[in-house]
């Protein structure tokens, strides 16, 4: 995947702004129509320019105006695009070394290009949502014990 196809959006304040307003309407619409079929979007406000879009990419939209909200670089990735070691560490905010000992133990998949490797986004973000899990059963085993123990 090159460069390119990574490179993240990062709003300015006025960018921001526009996303939080944005944000809350597409979700607020979201809400109030809980149909699974296309959306029908009008471009411009001509009428006889309307987009037909699927709910899931409207869902997708809804996530990127969030984190521009929160003044965060959005990149959209598709989960089959494969990564350099060091685009993939980037993604786990963690160092290349301890990325390539991750890869080395068989805790995310990749494959060789040559001397390189190259880590697949999907199994990337599984890795990711498992330690998020694990973190998330963690937490609440310590904050159980903390209230049986009447540390609270």
């Amino acid at each position: 995947m090159s460069t390119a196809e990574l490179a993240s959006v990062r709003p300015d304040p006025a960018d921001v702004a526009a996303a939080e307003v944005a944000m809350r309407r597409v979700r607020r619409y979201l809400t109030d129509h809980n149909d699974h079929d296309n959306i029908r979007v009008v471009v411009g406000g001509d009428p006889d320019d309307t987009l037909s879009v699927p709910r899931g990419a409207v869902e997708l939209l809804a996530r990127v105006l969030a984190h521009m909200a929160a003044g965060q670089a959005v990149s959209v990735v598709p989960d089959h695009a494969e990564l350099t070691t060091q685009q993939a560490a980037d993604m786990l905010n963690v160092s290349r070394p301890f990325l390539i000992g991750l890869l080395d133990e068989g805790k995310i998949q990749y494959r060789k290009v040559g001397t390189h490797r190259r880590v697949r986004v999907d199994s990337l973000l599984k890795y990711k949502r498992q330690g998020d899990q694990d973190r998330r059963a963690a937490a609440d085993e310590l904050t159980e014990l903390t209230m049986e123990m009447g540390l609270y």
